[in-house]
């Protein structure tokens, strides 16, 4: 097959190389040219200068012959003619902090395409195509992705949708050993061309659940399942993790394994954070409770899941004032991690950005952050802020960790699990730790006993020893 890819980033790209592995001829359009040069580079360095993700240089590399990167409208104009599907994969942002999604890429995105279509095949339109909405889109945008196209006079088209369920850092992995793949249309000649796409996970041999439906359970169905794991984790900090601070004597680890113990509890998301952020669980939390608004629908418990996890934030930060009766004003912090989770540079919504805010709101001296691939793009976030050069970005764990009053943990990178030699080398007598995700959380009594005092998510104060 041909297919198109409208939008290079993340959803985009992972989606296009895996096309392209299955022995699809695959073009990715992007206005963004930095990105599309790296990508065109086939360099995988460069590759993943741009999007990091494990794999995905690779990919893109070894099927450089069936994928191609394009800021040019006229290469798409060029490849439509044998187009049999278009994949939409648009930034759809949320407005203002009020769940409403804003659809102004996606809408001008639509507009282009639909511009194209009409002149395809010297503007008989004879090639019937499916235009996919992959990006996470309201769940009637079908609909309004078909109104746009009418408008234009577009014809031999269908609309689908098909949802993208990868989770960042495993995006590959996740895309070429689904769990799930989730297709709506209306009718079957698209699911025709929904099967042929996905054509390595359909045969007789597949075990991969390959689910049809219409595209309205598609889009619902991405929103509702994003909810439900946001609240699992809302869960995990915001109750068991609370009860495990409050409490003396408790173990979270082992309050975990009774929890999981229940295979009707199962263990997904039972881990404690300071905070759920990404691309994708707060925005879509928003946007389910604010259609459901608009349906004039209750949305509480999606309300207090957004709530339960701010406020998680929000107290680990305000715990050294209200325990140790702290004051950050003039400390040098050392912050490790940037991006919101290991094996990623995406910084959206990363718990880095309110702890950086809240630290220069304080008054903090400096802040040496660190982190092994989102640096820049945090850096990049704060180089407008009034107080940016209190920022350092370093290279390394050791240089985060020398010499600080406070070191904060705030991204579960696996190495950070490995710095208690250096915390006792480099990190004076009498620093605060505040552990985010828990990761020292086999040495806390040792680090104690070194004369440090530790804040941890799950865990009560944990006084220095000395």
């Amino acid at each position: 097959m041909k297919i198109l890819y409208f939008g290079g980033g993340f959803v985009g790209a992972c989606s296009a190389a895996v096309s392209a592995d299955s022995g699809h001829e695959v073009l990715v359009y992007d206005i963004n040219s930095k990105l599309v040069k790296n990508l065109s580079s086939f360099d995988r360095d460069k590759i993943e200068s741009s999007l990091f993700e494990k794999g995905l240089g690779d990919m893109i590399v070894r099927n450089k012959e069936r994928i191609k990167f394009t800021d040019n409208i006229h290469n798409v104009e060029k490849f439509i003619d044998e187009t049999e599907a278009v994949l939409m994969c648009l930034p759809t942002p949320e407005m203002d902090s009020t769940g409403e999604t804003n659809l102004i890429y996606y809408e001008k995105a639509a507009d282009e395409l639909g511009k194209i279509l009409k002149k395809r095949n010297k503007g008989e339109q004879n090639q019937y195509v499916l235009v996919v909405n992959k990006s996470t889109v309201p769940i009637e945008m079908e609909s309004r992705t078909k109104e746009i196209l009418d408008s234009l006079g577009v014809k031999n088209y269908g609309v689908g949708s098909n949802p993208e369920f990868l989770v960042e850092g495993k995006a590959i992995e996740g895309s070429t050993k689904p769990e799930r793949i989730v297709v709506g249309a209306w009718n079957q000649k698209d699911f025709e061309i929904f099967r042929k796409i996905y054509i390595r996970f359909t045969g007789a041999s597949s075990d991969v659940n390959y689910i049809e439906v219409n595209p309205v359970e598609a889009a619902a169905g991405k929103l509702l399942a994003n909810y439900l794991l946001f609240s699992r984790l809302a869960n995990s900090y915001d109750v068991v993790g609370r009860v495990c601070e409050k409490f003396d004597g408790l173990q979270y680890e082992n309050i975990k394994k009774i929890l999981i113990g229940d295979s009707r509890i199962g263990s997904w998301g039972f881990y404690n954070s300071l905070f759920a952020g990404g691309s994708c669980f707060i925005k879509d939390a928003r946007s389910l409770a604010h259609q459901l608004e608009e349906k004039n629908a209750k949305n509480d418990l999606i309300k207090d899941s957004l709530i339960a996890n701010q406020r998680q934030l929000d107290d680990f930060l305000a715990r050294p004032a209200k325990e140790l009766n702290y004051n950050f004003s003039g400390k040098k912090v050392g912050l490790l991690g940037l991006s919101f989770k290991r094996d990623s540079n995406d910084i959206r919504n990363s718990a880095s950005l309110g702890t950086t805010e809240f630290l220069l709101e304080k008054g903090v001296s400096e802040i040496k952050a660190h982190d092994p691939v989102a640096g820049d793009n945090y850096l990049n976030y704060f180089s407008k802020h009034s107080d940016v050069k209190k920022i350092k970005l370093v290279e390394t764990n050791e240089d985060a960790i020398d010499g600080v009053d406070v070191l904060i943990i705030a991204t579960d990178w696996p190495q950070f699990r490995q710095i208690e030699r250096i915390m006792k080398e480099k990190l004076p007598e009498g620093a605060l730790i505040m552990d985010g995700r828990r990761m020292l959380q086999d040495k806390y009594e040792e680090l104690a006993e070194f004369g440090y005092d530790i804040i941890a998510v799950g865990s009560p104060l944990i006084n220095h020893k000395k």
